[in-house]
């Protein structure tokens, strides 16, 4: 009988994770590399939101939480959900925990059995075929192509449900695609869903403050109010807020599966940190002029960045409505030598490839469930970005 759990055999390690210590340690080694690998803001978190903090502190406000987070943030969440997107919970059919991602294997442990299935579109972000499997579910994915700009379209969800469908899975803006639904592409969406009573959605919201243009970002339960009892709504204050290492995530729903994940969470960590709930009350409620510095900037760059990869050899670039990625194709790249005269056989042979001659890292689209492709992040400066777009310019050209 082996030591470690069967359980971790179902589980891949995230690609996004790996390329980005692989960035680290070139770099600790001397090399000059610009990492477009991670998924996190460059920006500091707004002034008022660490004063929120030394001021919790100086309160004494260091003690053990409720598990479901502290009443001041639930409360605000509450107000957030009516304010922006026109959802009425209350404070008890919300829940805070320690980052998105543990709201999100909470709702999964909370309710998957053996056989259940989850339907995931791809691409994916890659936590969420993982996080199922480590609770015992199935994923099934329903495709998406580049010629819908990576959007599910309702045929494909509807092929993607069984009796066996527990949850499917939404995610808008997307990482990595940067692809967001829009209200009609939405509603076809849910109108499927409407269908299948039997199915609950969770949706992942944590880009939604980051669209670009005229985009109006919406969520399924506020596009189709029948699907109110049967949706977990999930955000954060990571990634519009500057605060990916505040580690606060929250999410809002039906008052019995929010309860079940409050037991879950009871005897897993408890409740997210005292002092990082106190500063994403001062994000909720305070002043929200940063989202606009935000946004204008990551247009400048998603828009800096689509045109250079579209005047790249062999790259193929759509562009996104939001987040902060973009996620070209490298099929026409496939098969062709380095100069070395290694053959590019797969995308992680591309990324790889490029990490190494030019020291830009990327990830490569198949550990996202769909390659030929990579993502790139454009969250670091224009001029890191103008930099790393030539030296893929360079790299590309150098491909026989």
């Amino acid at each position: 009988m082996g030591f470690l759990a069967d359980a971790l055999s179902r589980v891949k390690p995230s690609a996004t994770i790996m390329m980005t210590q692989k960035a680290r340690d070139l770099k600790a080694e001397g090399r000059d590399v610009i990492s477009l690998s991670v998924g996190e803001p460059d920006f500091d978190t707004p002034e008022h939101i660490k004063q929120a903090a030394v001021e919790a502190i100086a309160r004494g406000e260091t003690k053990y939480p409720p598990v479901s987070g502290i009443v001041p943030l639930r409360e605000a969440i509450a107000r957030k959900f009516k304010r922006e997107n026109g959802l009425d919970y209350k404070p008890s059919q919300t829940i805070v925990g320690t980052g998105g991602k543990q709201v999100i294997y909470n709702a999964l442990l909370a309710t998957l059995n053996p056989g259940d299935e989850v339907v995931i579109p791809r691409p994916y972000w890659v936590s969420y075929p993982e996080m199922v499997g480590l609770c015992g579910g199935t994923p099934v994915f329903a495709e998406t192509t580049m010629e819908t700009n990576f959007k599910l379209q309702p045929e494909e969800l509807e092929r993607a449900i069984t009796p066996k469908t527990k949850w499917v899975i939404l995610n808008s803006p997307s990482n990595p695609s940067g692809a967001a639904y829009s209200h009609a592409e939405m509603k076809a969406l849910t109108d499927v869903l409407v269908r299948h009573p039997h199915v609950w959605v969770l949706t992942d919201d944590m880009y939604e403050h980051l669209v670009y243009g005229d985009f109006t970002f919406v969520t399924p339960a506020q596009v189709e109010p029948a699907l109110y009892e049967r949706t977990l709504t999930m955000n954060g204050v990571s990634k519009s807020y500057a605060m990916t290492g505040w580690r606060i995530g929250y999410a809002a729903g039906p008052e019995q599966l929010i309860k079940a994940m409050d037991f879950v969470q009871g005897q897993q960590t408890s409740g997210a940190a005292t002092i990082s709930q106190w500063a994403a009350v001062a994000a909720l409620d305070g002043p929200q002029d940063h989202l606009a510095q935000f946004r204008a900037a990551f247009q400048t760059r998603r828009d800096l960045v689509v045109s250079m990869l579209n005047q790249t050899n062999g790259l193929r670039c759509p562009t996104p409505e939001g987040a902060f990625y973009v996620y070209p194709s490298c099929a026409e790249l496939i098969g062709k030598r380095t100069p070395a005269g290694k053959v590019i056989e797969t995308d992680e042979d591309f990324v790889l490839g490029l990490l190494e001659a030019e020291g830009v890292a990327a990830v490569h689209g198949s550990a996202f469930g769909l390659g030929p492709n990579l993502r790139i992040s454009y969250a670091t400066s224009n001029q890191l970005l103008e930099e790393a777009g030539h030296r893929i310019q360079r790299f590309c050209g150098s491909l026989r």
